[in-house]
């Protein structure tokens, strides 16, 4: 129902409202001022030092230019500047001589900086108590404002106006964009969308309602946070929890998980536990029933489900047969860990397969078939025989058969359907990566099969020309031991010389007549009275052998060298 303001309320928020900044004290950053990551500059704080505007570290990975709650040991980032893109040490921010607020990488590189401010420029910047970082003009006018430019968090006296909009960080410490988004369209309509597909009616979880109506959305100084109508009327009613703000430091911010949640950190001890805690009435209050896609896989991701605990946060779990693709991002989904019933001979394969019941179970918008006035044990048959089923739903004689991957996965005690998953019966999951090799190999497997192979035949031939070398070595040698000397034989046409008689005779095979293709020929002279001139043709089988085995054995040393440094 709306709400009409008091006049004298309305008057107080238009006087409120766009002067807010104007009236506080200011600390003002000097032209050409600038910070440097990581060199131990002091960042810009605000008068009461509640809130600092610099470099604040994002673990191992680089450095955001960001504004935090400057005197909680938390620090947390309420604004951030082009937060998809982390600087790394020696980067540089600087308010220049012309009015601008620049962000450099070390190298000079710009890579985010404050639009055009037009006429003069700004002429100093201030950081507020607020947490509101301006550049503001000689008049003392805002010229620029961080509250303009939101990134996943409001505080009090920050309004949405419409097109504004929040981002969801991707995890609880990554700061990248994430999968969820608050915006106020420029049709009134306060929405909350996932965000990984394109910004459609189907993928948006939570809403006012506003379409035609809505005009601003206020975060006031008492904590209490509602959407407007042109004319002041209230429309909704987004937080109504009020905060002493002199007592609590306030936020209200996005989460990774896509939950639009109130939070209050005391200033001091006495308030109670010096940790951030949350408010009533987070929205949407179950994110697990409230998220639920027709494109998409939903809050946890493929093949999983979701739960709320009694903190009110959803937490993803995998189906059993399942599991994580990534340990440390389970929103990423699961993976199926054992091989699908074939298709080519599903009545074969009923056997290999059992039922898991999941009480109080369902995936929404995965429906391929849907069965009635069955029991449930037909429903579990219905599913075992059917190669496509990977799970049935139960409830009211109906059963809903589903085909994966399976989304929307949700487990809660307002949810009365029982859910009927098929897993393959006993501990086959080894064999699921086996199969996978053979449609793509694993590159390292084919290197040792390959180098396996190739020492192989390194070796073989190795083993060959040692065999030859061995064969004409016994061979000649034998030939020395039965064949008598030359001088038995002088009378004879055939005679028989030893190796070294014929190298004596050629002078060490110094003189070459010619050369043949099995090797050269060589002038010699026999011993004896006649000094008989001679022709020694030399075969190169053994130096072949011996030459052949001393490459071969080096080429193989080498390449067993070059395979074990793999």
């Amino acid at each position: 129902m709306n709400l009409q303001l008091p006049y004298c309320f309305c008057f107080f928020l238009l006087l409120q409202l766009p002067f807010s900044t104007n009236g506080q004290a200011y600390k003002n950053v000097s032209l050409g001022s600038s910070l440097t990551a990581a060199s131990g500059d002091l960042p810009w704080t605000s008068p009461s030092g509640e809130f600092a505007f610099g470099f604040q570290q994002v673990g191992d990975a680089g450095y955001l230019l960001a504004i935090w709650f400057y005197k909680i040991p938390e620090r947390t980032i309420v604004w951030s500047a082009d937060r998809n893109n982390l600087v790394q040490s020696g980067s540089t921010v600087q308010l220049t001589a012309d009015g601008q607020l620049v962000l450099n990488y070390q190298s000079g590189t710009q890579i985010w900086t404050t639009p055009e401010l037009g006429g003069s420029g700004a002429a100093y910047g201030a950081m507020l108590d607020t947490g509101n970082f301006v550049l503001a003009g000689q008049a003392g006018a805002n010229l620029w404002q961080s509250f303009d430019q939101p990134t996943d968090t409001l505080l009090p006296t920050q309004n949405l106006n419409p097109g504004g909009e929040l981002i969801a960080p991707y995890l609880e410490k990554n700061y990248l964009d994430g999968r969820f988004k608050l915006i106020l369209q420029r049709d009134g309509n306060l929405v909350m969308y996932t965000i990984a597909y394109p910004l459609t009616a189907s993928n948006a979880y939570w809403s006012t309602g506003t379409r035609g109506s809505g005009h601003q959305l206020i975060f006031n100084q008492s904590g209490l946070m509602y959407l407007v109508a042109t004319n002041g009327t209230i429309l909704e009613h987004v937080f109504s929890n009020q905060v002493s703000l002199q007592d609590f430091y306030l936020r209200a911010t996005i989460d990774y998980d896509g939950v639009f949640r109130q939070y209050v950190y005391p200033k001091t001890a006495s308030g109670g536990n010096m940790n951030w805690t949350t408010l009533p009435n987070s929205i949407p209050s179950n994110i697990c029933l409230g998220s639920k896609t027709l494109v998409g896989s939903g809050v946890c991701g493929f093949n999983s489900y979701c739960t709320i605990g009694d903190d009110r946060r959803p937490s993803c779990s995998c189906l059993p047969g399942y599991t994580f693709l990534n340990q440390n991002d389970v929103r990423k989904g699961c993976k199926q860990m054992f091989i699908s019933q074939d298709c080519s001979h599903p009545s074969q394969e009923t056997d290999s397969f059992e039922i898991k019941d999941m009480l109080n179970t369902n995936f929404q918008h995965n429906d391929y078939e849907v069965l009635n006035s069955v029991d449930e044990d037909w429903c579990r048959q219905s599913c075992l025989s059917d190669c496509y089923c990977a799970v049935a739903t139960f409830m009211d004689r109906q059963c809903w058969k589903k085909r994966g991957p399976l989304s929307n996965g949700v487990t809660d005690p307002i949810i009365i359907d029982k859910a009927l998953m098929k897993v393959r019966k006993g501990n086959h999951t080894e064999e699921l990566p086996q199969k996978k090799s053979a449609k793509k190999r694993d590159p390292s497997a084919l290197i040792v099969t390959g180098s396996v192979l190739l020492g192989s035949s390194i070796f073989l031939i190795v083993l060959s020309l040692l065999g030859i070398y061995v064969f004409f070595t016994r061979r000649n040698r034998q030939k020395q031991k039965l064949i008598p000397q030359h001088h038995v034989m002088r009378d004879m046409n055939l005679q028989n010389f030893t190796y070294n008689e014929l190298e004596t005779a050629t002078g060490g095979f110094d003189e070459e007549l010619g050369r043949g293709a099995f090797g050269p020929v060589y002038k010699g002279v026999l011993g004896g009275e006649d000094k008989q001139i001679i022709a020694v043709k030399r075969h190169h089988v053994l130096d072949f052998a011996q030459e052949g085995l001393r490459h071969m054995l080096s080429f193989f040393l080498f390449f067993s060298m070059f395979t074990s440094s793999k």
